[in-house]
């Protein structure tokens, strides 16, 4: 991405898909727009590209378990809505971390936090999840710290 901040580039998505006519594209661009202003005007703060990823890797999640609940009951139709929202949201998060990449964050806020047990897992999570918000699976990472403090 450009200098341009995430919401202004979801913001002019939107434009960009309303002249276009892509109705689909543009439904699920207001929804990654209408829950950003829904923070905004509930916690009354103006959001920074940081809190932007944490809302969109929160709406992922939510859609994943959607899709998993439609296909397990059968419905293709909402699965599919799902699986599109998905692939939308999915174009404004950074790229995913390699798990090497990944191991050398876990492992270097295990060391700067002095954590040796799972007691200080709390720590370590803390320290990792500004450095993986939206580009790491944040159960994939929490398995990860777990299985390295015990």
């Amino acid at each position: 991405m450009t200098q341009e901040n995430l919401k202004a580039t979801i913001n002019s998505a939107m434009k960009t898909a309303l002249k276009a006519g892509d109705k689909p594209r543009l439904g699920a661009v207001r929804l990654m727009m209408a829950e950003m202003k829904r923070v905004e005007v509930d916690e009354r703060i103006e959001l920074d590209d940081q809190r932007v990823l944490a809302i969109l890797d929160k709406m992922l999640k939510q859609r994943r378990d959607s899709l998993n609940q439609y296909r397990a009951a059968g419905r293709d139709d909402l699965a599919n809505q799902e699986a599109f929202e998905i692939g939308v949201i999915e174009e404004f998060m950074p790229a995913k971390l390699a798990a090497s990449e990944l191991d050398a964050i876990v492992r270097a806020a295990i060391a700067d936090s002095g954590a040796d047990s799972m007691q200080h897992m709390g720590k370590v999570m803390a320290l990792v999840k500004p450095q993986t918000q939206g580009r790491a699976d944040m159960g994939e990472v929490s398995k990860m710290v777990k299985s390295l403090l015990q």
